[in-house]
């Protein structure tokens, strides 16, 4: 069975360098075993690092034995649903990759508002050039 996205499609790769996901395949794929839906597809800010930090989900500091080499602002990595949803309640929501984010997601956070902070560019961006 396809893994799909939000939006409907296909679960397109969220990250690969560093490898991103709860299987560490690069996607936001879950499971019943992703017990906190590693699902969002978010690219980090500074901001939304530091909110993380504050409420003890330290996704800086390198953690080499869960195969973690800690994120920098730019950085694509799937994370949990809940701690998304916090940081955006506390205005510090992270940019989010909505083909990359899968549908799970949507249990905890409207589609709407992952779109209010979605960076997708478009496959073909012909529409977007001058």
């Amino acid at each position: 069975m396809t893994e799909r996205n939000v939006l409907g499609g296909e679960l397109e790769p969220c990250g690969l360098d560093p490898l991103t996901g709860f299987f560490r395949d690069g996607s936001c794929t879950t499971s019943e075993e992703d017990r906190g839906s590693h699902t969002i597809c978010a690219v980090v800010t500074s901001e939304f690092l530091a909110h993380q930090r504050s409420i003890g989900n330290d996704l800086v500091t390198p953690m080499p034995h869960f195969r973690f080499p800690g994120l920098e602002p730019g950085d694509r990595w799937c994370v949990t649903a809940g701690n998304w949803l916090q940081a955006h309640h506390d205005g510090a929501a992270a940019f989010v990759v909505l083909a990359s984010t899968h549908e799970r997601a949507l249990d905890l956070v409207p589609l709407e508002t992952l779109r209010e902070h979605a960076v997708d560019v478009p496959a073909d961006p012909g529409p977007l050039a001058d």
